[in-house]
């Protein structure tokens, strides 16, 4: 990136004491984001990508979990700081859209109320000024009567306004970071596409960079600028969203990019894929209190899982030949040189 990273994070890694034994949910993420920038964060549920951010704001109670690493924001190590910096953080710094706005939003308090809280802790602005920003910020997100919808409560909206609600909550106080943990997920497929708009557009109003994460290719190849493809825990891919898209590089990359419907008829000689003809990975995500030992998806694999995978782990490194704008790395042994193959 030619920006100065405005969040870095360094070998992340969250264990979740269990009745099983310890889960590793998290093994040794790293990346980095800059200002005006989208990341993607993709995988199967159960990859470890909502826990590996909701772990930096301090929302995985700990204990039971156990976080190490570092997370680098403003000069500050957001894994290291104790509740009450962190608490200072989360608003003004970084802000978070939750995957249910329904679960999220308080439903015996109003909309107004939920918006200017954090105003008037963070920016310290009275009732007042609050709860005029709180109607711009409405009217910003596109909720028609927004000085009415102030006196409402969660449930008296539609999903989709309550998802801006979020939204506006989340931006209230001009946070540097905004993500976004599954934003679109409950939505219909027309309002995904308007909430999804309406932060790219939000973003380049206020310069903010933003995390999307999410199980949906689809979504992440008109918004993201980068992504990282994460597998148990890990990043396996990581690139420029046209590159990864263009020459995705290890065999989970892949069977998510095959398992995607395209649009056209085939019938008429398009490129149309029925649901039929999608891929599908065979077998399970591997469970985080018994790990494989080795590459994590070599059970999984469909390509050449062979004694190698099964024993050593693959680290993430950069692909052979790759000149796109931004570095591309996968974990897997197939693309590695024939020197290193040996």
């Amino acid at each position: 990136m030619a920006a100065e990273p405005v969040l870095a994070v360094d070998d992340l890694r969250v264990t979740i004491a269990t009745r099983r034994g310890p889960a590793r949910v998290v093994n040794g993420v790293s990346w980095a984001v800059a200002p005006g920038e989208t990341l993607a964060v993709v995988g199967e549920s159960g990859s470890g990508k909502s826990v590996s951010v909701l772990s930096l704001l301090g929302l995985v109670p700990r204990p039971p979990a156990t976080v190490t690493g570092r997370a680098t924001f403003q000069g500050q190590d957001l894994v290291a700081l104790p509740e009450e910096a962190l608490r200072k953080v989360r608003g003004p710094g970084i802000a978070m859209v939750f995957q249910d706005p329904m679960t999220s939003l308080n439903p015996v308090l109003t909309v107004g109320r939920q918006l200017t809280e954090g105003m008037e802790v963070h920016l310290g602005l009275d009732r007042r000024a609050a709860t005029e920003r709180a109607a711009e910020l409405l009217d910003l997100v596109g909720i028609p009567s927004p000085r009415e919808r102030l006196a409402s409560y969660p449930h008296h909206l539609s999903g989709g306004m309550r998802q801006r609600v979020m939204i506006a909550v989340a931006l209230s106080c001009e946070p540097a970071v905004l993500i976004a943990d599954e934003a679109t997920t409950a939505l219909d497929v027309t309002i995904q596409a308007q909430i999804v708009e309406l932060i790219a557009e939000l973003q380049r109003e206020l310069g903010m960079a933003v995390v999307w994460i999410t199980h949906d290719l689809g979504v992440v190849a008109g918004i993201a600028d980068r992504v990282a493809v994460m597998y148990a825990g890990r990043i396996v891919e990581e690139g420029a969203v046209d590159d990864l898209y263009a020459d995705p590089r290890h065999p989970y990359t892949r069977g998510l990019l095959a398992s995607l419907p395209v649009l056209g008829d085939r019938a008429r000689g398009g490129e149309g894929r029925h649901p039929a003809d999608l891929a599908v990975i065979p077998g399970l995500p591997p469970d985080p209190v018994h790990l494989p030992p080795g590459c994590p998806f070599h059970p999984r694999c469909p390509v050449r899982a062979d004694e190698r995978c099964a024993t050593e782990e693959p680290p993430l490194r950069p692909v052979p030949g790759a000149r796109g704008p931004a570095p591309h790395r996968v974990a897997t042994f197939y693309d590695l040189p024939p020197e290193d193959r040996r």
